[in-house]
C-alpha cells in the first residue's frame, strides 16, 4: 500500500513535473517549468522516489538473468568530502555518496542498487540483494574494487561465473590541470570463481549505465550547484530514475523497456502510470 499524497495538486501537474524530472531538469528549474513551488517539487520526488523504491523491491525478484554487470558511481551530499565539517566527519549523509549499481547485460534490467558508502560492509548487503533476485547460476563481472570479492563469495559461494576486469591507465603529466579521465591503454580478466566465458567479461553496460544516471538526474552533474542537500532525496531521486529507466523509458536496442525484455511488464509504462503509484 502506497502512501496517497498531494491531494490538492492535480494529477496531470504531477505528471508535469515527475516528466521533468526524469528528464534531467532539476528540482528549481522544474519548480519554474511547472509553476510550482520546490517545496512542492520535493514532495513529490520523496513520496513518488519512496512508491518506486517500494515498487521494484517487491516486483525485481524471481529473475532468469545469465549475465550481471557491477560498478559503482560516485557523488556527494551537502558538501564534498574535504568541506564537511568537523564535528560531521565520518557521517552518512555529507559527503561523498557512492551508488551500487547491477545490470542484466542481455535484458539491460537493473535489478537493484544500494546507496551508502564504498566500503565492505555496504558491499556486502547490495551483493546480497542481488543474490536474493536471481534463480540461476549467472556470469558476474565487477571492477578491480576489493570488497567484492568476499562480498561475492559470502553471497554466491561457488554457485557463480565470476570475473574481474581491471583497466590500465597512462600516465598523463597533463591530468591534473584539466578536467579529463586518463587514458585507458588496456585490460586485465581475472577469473576468481567457476568458468566465466571471456567474451562477455566486461563492465560496458553497468558504465554506460552510470553515464545514463549522471545525464538523466541533475544532482549527479559534476561541477555544479545541483548536487543533492538531503541523503534522502538523493535516493528518492535513484529510485524514480530507475523505475522510469527499467519501466517506461524504450531501449534503443532492444525496442522495449528493460522491464519488458526480462519479462516482468507487458507494456510500457506511462508517466501517468508512473504517478499512479502513489495512488
Amino acid at each position: 500500500m502506497y502512501i496517497v499524497i498531494m491531494n490538492r495538486l492535480p494529477k496531470e501537474k504531477r505528471v508535469q513535473i515527475v516528466s521533468a524530472l526524469v528528464e534531467g531538469n532539476s528540482l528549481r528549474s522544474t519548480s519554474r517549468m511547472c509553476d510550482v513551488s520546490i517545496n512542492t517539487v520535493t514532495k513529490l520526488l520523496v513520496d513518488l522516489g519512496a512508491a518506486c523504491q517500494d515498487y521494484q523491491d517487491e516486483n525485481l525478484r524471481g529473475l532468469t538473468t545469465k549475465r550481471v554487470q557491477v560498478d559503482e558511481i560516485w557523488s556527494f551530499v551537502g558538501a564534498k568530502a574535504k568541506n564537511v565539517p568537523e564535528e560531521r566527519q565520518g557521517e552518512f549523509g555529507i559527503g561523498d555518496v557512492w551508488t551500487w549499481t547491477a545490470i542484466d547485460a542481455d535484458t539491460k534490467l537493473v535489478p537493484c542498487w544500494h546507496v551508502g558508502r564504498r566500503n565492505a560492509e555496504d558491499a556486502a548487503e547490495f551483493i546480497s540483494d542481488l543474490a536474493s533476485r536471481l534463480t540461476n547460476r549467472v556470469q558476474l563481472t565487477s571492477d578491480g574494487h576489493k570488497p567484492y570479492l568476499q562480498a561475492v563469495e559470502d553471497a554466491f559461494g561457488s554457485e557463480i561465473d565470476y570475473a574481474v576486469l581491471v583497466k590500465l591507465y597512462g600516465s598523463d603529466p597533463m591530468a591534473a590541470r584539466r578536467y579529463s579521465p586518463p587514458i585507458c591503454t588496456g585490460t586485465e580478466k581475472d577469473v576468481i570463481n567457476g568458468h566465466p566465458d571471456p567474451s562477455h567479461i566486461s563492465t560496458s553496460y553497468v558504465e554506460r549505465q552510470n553515464l545514463t544516471m549522471r545525464m538523466s538526474m541533475r544532482r549527479f552533474t559534476r561541477l555544479t550547484n545541483a548536487f543533492s542537500k538531503k541523503v534522502e532525496n538523493h535516493m528518492a531521486a535513484i529510485s524514480l530514475h530507475f523505475m522510469h529507466y527499467n519501466f517506461c523509458r524504450i531501449h534503443k536496442t532492444l525496442r522495449c523497456t528493460p522491464a519488458m525484455e526480462a519479462g516482468i511488464s507487458d507494456h510500457v509504462w506511462s508517466i501517468e502510470e508512473l504517478v499512479g503509484l502513489l495512488g
